[in-house]
């Protein structure tokens, strides 16, 4: 009796895991924002006003926001260089913004999961090898590494992804690896090895579903950093190319009006901002959520 009434009154992972989320107000906030961006992203093809690639008027004539003097009730946020509604394009670009994260996220996280997965419990050379290979690609920075890549590989969405992806692999190399490493020695390990089972079991099936707590924090870090690094690339001029609605190429595009319509920079500047800034505050609460010392507190 007593033993049923302890399991029933024991709260279920999910209500534990919300428990140490809620607890962060910041992450709470942060997530109410990405599901609204995530919302957007779904949705652009409804909640968008206009065509992001119709030009509504010369570029002669760049409209105000509504509030603005000279404003069209019709375009909120006005229209950019070429005559096309900032609301709409911005609304768009949440998708491209949102996939490039998931995209980059999940090469890096997968790529860096396996080769770390092997530095970690392999050893010896192998070990020696892969981390300095690590080594050497976090040495340069990361932006400077990526517009390299881009170069080689040439201008374009996909190869901005794939150099994105790169550039940040050896974070999750690193990470999985001591987490491997501080697994592979203990109890549960060695009785698994004893009864029979094999490297590949061990690696994946033992060792790696007691890794995924920071894994998964370091995933969130790695979707806002491929936000930024995307929208700098397309700044650049390596990333996504013009008429796409991404936003570091909005910035590109509308740099040259920086004195004169201030607006045409300044909400896609504040979509990177609030988009990245709502992502990490989400990796704050995941990873105390996931904190085994917070928990014990």
């Amino acid at each position: 009796m007593s033993t049923v009434s302890l399991k029933s009154d024991r709260p279920s992972a999910i209500a534990e895991f919300w428990y140490y989320f809620s607890r962060n107000k910041g992450a709470v906030i942060g997530l109410a924002v990405f599901l609204f961006v995530l919302f957007l992203a779904i949705f652009a093809g409804v909640v968008a006003p206009h065509d992001p690639d119709t030009a509504y008027g010369s570029a002669m004539q760049r409209l105000p926001p509504a509030w603005a003097e000279g404003s069209n009730s019709s375009f909120l946020l006005g229209t950019d260089a070429n005559g096309r509604d900032l609301l709409s394009r911005l609304i768009y670009g949440t998708r491209f913004s949102l996939f490039i994260g998931l995209v980059v996220a999940s090469l890096s996280a997968l790529a860096g999961v396996l080769i770390g997965l092997v530095a970690g419990y392999v050893r010896g050379r192998t070990d020696t090898i892969i981390m300095r290979i690590m080594d050497i690609i976090l040495a340069v920075p990361s932006l400077l590494l990526a517009l390299v890549l881009v170069a080689i590989l040439g201008p374009g969405l996909t190869n901005a992804m794939i150099a994105i992806s790169i550039v940040n692999q050896p974070h999750f190399v690193r990470l999985t690896r001591a987490s491997v490493l501080a697994e592979r020695d203990k109890e549960y390990v060695i009785a698994s090895r004893v009864s029979g089972a094999g490297p590949l079991r061990l690696m994946f099936k033992t060792i790696l579903p007691n890794c995924l707590g920071p894994l998964i924090v370091q995933a969130t870090l790695a979707f806002s950093a491929a936000i930024l690094d995307a929208a700098a690339l397309g700044f650049l001029g390596q990333g996504a190319q013009p008429p796409t609605p991404e936003w570091g190429t909005m910035l590109a595009d509308s740099r040259e009006f920086f004195q004169s319509n201030p607006w045409l920079v300044t909400f896609p500047g504040l979509c990177i901002l609030v988009t990245v800034l709502a992502i990490n505050l989400m990796g704050d609460g995941l990873r105390d959520a996931f904190d085994p010392k917070l928990k014990r507190s």
